[in-house]
């Protein structure tokens, strides 16, 4: 198996680098929650792609029914090349709602010894400058204002020590408190690793317990979590309307490739199906560097509405 971004994530420490119109018909999953969810999509999907034909890109998403957008990290920089405003207006003119936008919690570093994931083309991805949350937390929320998006998201920040754990509570909260003064909600992003003990205690514990519950409310990679060994439903359960955002991807039977939606192992009609307990508002169809992303999305979005009926 190629070098998949868990992997590089969990070694790098930092880099992280649904229409879902909820049915109104009896015996639908979704009768027990409110509003309309469209389907959506995690852009980090076509990261190495997107940036060669942005507009084009976007184009060929619209066109498959996704109707929102959470956007992630760009070789060229920003977001995709342009300002917060462009990049909103580029996704309105194609019938798109840019909802959510990925960031860094700590600089990104590669241990020694490791090496760039390959992205699609086969190449060692290029990865530019990144602002982190650590560094220019005020800048970071003041661009997400400016796009008028509704949700910041850390997508990852160092938990292998107890020291890591603790500098990323206090910057979580810190963004929090300024995405707040904005009219932003903002969200933290799991992988699997917060789910492995460190001197005993669970770091993605730690996070939901020492973060404030308003200002800091959860992203749940459901595959992640699932294969961290949790139940998505029962954390539901214990952490009622703490998970606005999710991530949904699926994985094989050993829990180490990821696949499109509804391809794999994950059972999602529970999960679906316990979404108002989970406070669930908006989520993004995700594949961590697939071959073929306009494949991936394409399998994707038809289990979604053809299978799941969402």
């Amino acid at each position: 198996m190629n070098y998949n971004r868990r992997k590089f994530i969990q070694g790098a420490g930092a880099l992280a680098l649904g229409t879902m119109a909820l049915s109104s018909k009896a015996g639908s999953l979704f009768n027990n929650v409110k509003g309309e969810h469209a389907i959506g999509l995690q852009l980090f999907t076509f990261f190495g792609v997107i940036d060669e034909d942005v507009k084009g890109t976007l184009t060929k998403i619209a066109g498959l029914g996704y109707k929102e957008l959470e956007s992630a990290f760009s070789k060229k920089g920003g977001y995709y090349g342009m300002s917060p405003k462009e990049f909103k207006a580029m996704a309105k003119d194609l019938g798109m709602a840019w909802t959510s936008h990925h960031v860094l919690g700590a600089p990104f570093k590669l241990p020694p010894g490791a090496k760039m994931p390959v992205g699609a083309d086969g190449k060692p991805l290029v990865i530019p400058p990144m602002k982190n949350l650590r560094d220019d937390m005020q800048q970071l929320v003041d661009d997400a204002a400016e796009g008028g998006i509704k949700y910041l998201v850390c997508a990852n920040s160092p938990t292998g020590t107890p020291e890591e754990i603790k500098s990323t509570i206090e910057v979580l909260n810190k963004t929090g408190e300024a995405a707040k003064k904005v009219g932003i909600q903002f969200a933290y992003h799991n992988h699997d690793m917060e789910f492995h003990p460190v001197d005993g205690k669970v770091p993605y514990d730690l996070l939901l317990s020492e973060t404030d519950v308003k200002n800091v409310k959860m992203e749940l990679d459901l595959a992640w979590a699932i294969k961290g060994g949790k139940n998505p439903v029962e954390m539901f359960k214990q952490h009622p309307g703490r998970f606005p955002l999710w991530h949904v991807k699926d994985l094989d039977a050993t829990r180490q490739i990821i696949l499109p939606v509804g391809s794999g192992t994950i059972d999602f009609k529970p999960i679906f199906a316990a979404a108002s307990s989970a406070g669930m508002k908006h989520f993004f169809v995700e594949h961590d560097m697939p071959k073929d992303p306009l494949a991936s999305i394409t399998s994707s979005i038809g289990y979604l509405k053809n299978t799941l009926k969402v």
